[in-house]
């Protein structure tokens, strides 16, 4: 069975930093895009990173781009989202995703294939 498996989250003032991290069960995530989401209480899942197969090109939400980087290690079928100068406003329930590509991504969840389960993020202000 395919699974994306988050790790990382937890309570962090503002002002710091978490990264989170998200294993894939599956060698065909090696060609795939992967990306994060997230989801506030009372709000819809939004966008926050995504990145290529290769790591070649990336993208992120115009909110956490200059604080938000998102990388990922092939070999270990891995991707990361690390966090920094974090804000009130970026607690959530964060969520590993796969898909095609990276824009598809960006654009648009209904490209995800797969979907991790979530982690949360608290940052206290």
């Amino acid at each position: 069975q395919v699974q994306l498996v988050e790790s990382g989250g937890g309570l962090v003032q503002a002002g710091g930093s978490l990264r989170l991290s998200c294993a894939a069960s599956e060698r065909t995530f090696r060609s795939d895009a992967m990306g994060w989401f997230r989801q506030a209480p009372g709000k819809e899942r939004e966008f926050v990173a995504a990145i290529n197969w290769s790591g070649g090109s990336s993208y992120s939400s115009d909110s956490v781009k200059a604080r938000f980087s998102i990388s990922r290690d092939n070999a270990q079928i891995k991707v990361y989202l690390q966090m920094n100068r974090l804000k009130p406003e970026d607690t959530a329930v964060y969520y590993c995703a796969a898909g095609r590509d990276a824009e598809g991504l960006y654009y648009s969840d209904s490209t995800v294939r797969y979907w991790g389960r979530g982690t949360q993020v608290t940052v206290s202000s």
